[in-house]
């Protein structure tokens, strides 16, 4: 496999990134931070001798007009890249999102809109390549209208559907689209926040992420336990769900 990570240098996206190379595939992050992205790249090789070159660039969530420089810059050092993970995203709680309007904006936009538009750009790269795997990381929170995480969730509902109709749409010309839906998951992102049960830790998540695309599934909870979490939670009633702070 070579692998573009887009958010390879921390969280879900660099464990990802770790577990593809253990294995010997190729890998070129994606980040809005040169320094991080630098160390992430010595840090892969150190760790992984069989990578003589993890190369990056520069790609930032909030500014589209980059995604097309930065998927060339991809090609051309793997030479045609056939896979894309997107981990990238911004997360708020709903309080702080509530509070600010532009914050609002800016996190919808890119959870949704510019996510969406990053995708466009690799599945018509891979299609052009022969097909290959598009895969995005989505959110439990996406699955219902809930109060906790109104704004954010639906930011990733948006984009849960979307990758479930490019599967519908792309798989027969050789797309394997995968929809990951987390739940809580420990990462610097959520250090501040209280953690609920079943959370997560980044590598688990990524094993799960990674045994999903070798067998090319369109969708997984991870932890596994989300999925009756959240098939309990899509069936109860509004008048359940307007009482509970789930």
């Amino acid at each position: 496999m070579k692998a573009v990570v887009f958010g390879g240098t921390a969280g879900i996206g660099r464990a990802v990134a770790q577990r593809l190379a253990a294995r010997g595939d190729l890998v070129f992050l994606l980040g809005y931070d040169e320094a991080s992205l630098a160390r992430s790249a010595a840090d892969l090789m150190a760790r992984h001798p069989q990578q003589a070159r993890v190369q990056w660039a520069l790609c930032d969530m909030e500014s589209p007009s980059g995604f097309a420089a930065a998927l060339d810059a991809a090609d051309v050092a793997l030479g045609n890249f056939d896979a894309a993970i997107v981990t990238a995203a911004m997360f708020a709680t709903q309080a702080e999102l509530e509070a600010d309007v532009e914050l609002t904006r800016r996190l919808t936009t890119v959870n949704f809109a510019n996510t969406v538009t990053f995708c466009e750009h690799a599945r018509k790269r891979l299609l052009t390549h022969g097909g290959g795997w598009l895969t995005v990381v989505s959110s439990v929170a996406g699955d219902r209208g809930r109060k906790p995480v109104a704004i954010y969730g639906a930011s990733k509902s948006g984009v849960s559907t979307y990758l479930e109709a490019l599967d519908h749409k792309f798989r027969a010309a050789g797309l394997w689209v995968l929809c990951v839906k987390p739940g809580f998951v420990k990462t610097a992102m959520t250090a501040n926040l209280k953690v609920p049960p079943f959370a997560g830790q980044p590598d688990a998540v990524a094993r799960d992420i990674v045994s999903a695309m070798d067998r090319k599934r369109p969708l997984i909870y991870t932890p596994g336990i989300w999925r009756l979490v959240m098939l309990v939670i899509k069936h109860l009633p509004r008048f359940v769900m307007r009482k509970i702070e789930f």
